[in-house]
């Protein structure tokens, strides 16, 4: 008898921790970043994400991140133009690292932030060897769910060249619909009229736990030049995205 109470009490308390990671296998991974905004989420220790942009002309911008440890994500990106079609690929832009800490989980009033550093830009120009749209440098990003369930803002300060040391900002938003679709909203590099800033808006699509798929467009309204020379106009993207861990 006491043998089977004990079996009894040992299976009340392991079932819910069995139902819990259970539920937990459809649960979608935290946005660690929108379309261009990082967002304050990071990928759990041990997780690991792999990202492939593919931009106009046939380029593709990949990304790998890792969870080294507790709030410390760890990555690195490397970007090929023409890569699909019938031009031949140019060499690979050089590979640049991203560094992020969520230092803060945020409460009932303050949002959650994180301190990182991201190196990579969009539209490189081999002569000069600089990206036309900058890339986010060192920031400091908030997020928070405001007026809404499932609708969450985010915004940051960031400092893309440490030459100039001008101070840029990004804010947006994404909501959440029954954790299978993400509306997507984006207003960044704003601050500097030398350096315009870009409207960005997209929907992401959650496959399943592990994998999602992002239709966007970057640089809506624009229809002018870079100051190389190089056209600016509004770009479709698509990524796409796969979860997991060690």
């Amino acid at each position: 008898m006491k043998k089977l109470l004990s079996m009894f009490f040992m299976f009340i308390m392991v079932m819910p921790a069995i139902s819990k990671e259970k539920k937990d296998e459809n649960i979608i991974m935290p946005d660690t970043s929108l379309i261009d905004i990082p967002t304050s989420g990071v990928l759990d220790y041990y997780g690991f994400s792999f990202k492939s942009r593919f931009y106009s002309g046939g380029g593709i911008l990949s990304h790998l991140n890792f969870g080294v440890m507790d709030r410390l994500n760890l990555g690195a990106s490397f970007m090929v133009d023409n890569m699909i079609g019938s031009n031949t690929p140019v060499k690979m832009v050089h590979p640049e690292i991203q560094v992020k800490f969520r230092f803060y989980d945020g409460g009932i009033y303050l949002p959650s932030l994180a301190l990182g550093y991201d190196g990579q830009g969009y539209y490189y120009d081999r002569d000069i060897k600089k990206y036309m749209e900058k890339e986010k440098g060192l920031y400091l990003v908030s997020s928070k769910e405001l007026m809404l369930p499932n609708l969450v803002f985010h915004f940051g300060l960031n400092i893309p060249d440490f030459d100039d040391n001008f101070l840029f900002g990004f804010m947006g938003f994404n909501y959440l619909i029954e954790d299978k679709v993400s509306l997507m909203c984006e207003y960044d590099n704003f601050f500097h009229n030398n350096d315009p800033e870009r409207f960005n808006l997209g929907m992401r699509f959650y496959v399943n736990s592990s994998f999602d798929i992002d239709v966007a467009a970057r640089e809506i309204g624009k229809d002018s030049k870079f100051t190389n020379g190089w056209l600016r106009k509004t770009e479709r993207i698509i990524q796409l995205k796969y979860n997991a861990s060690f």
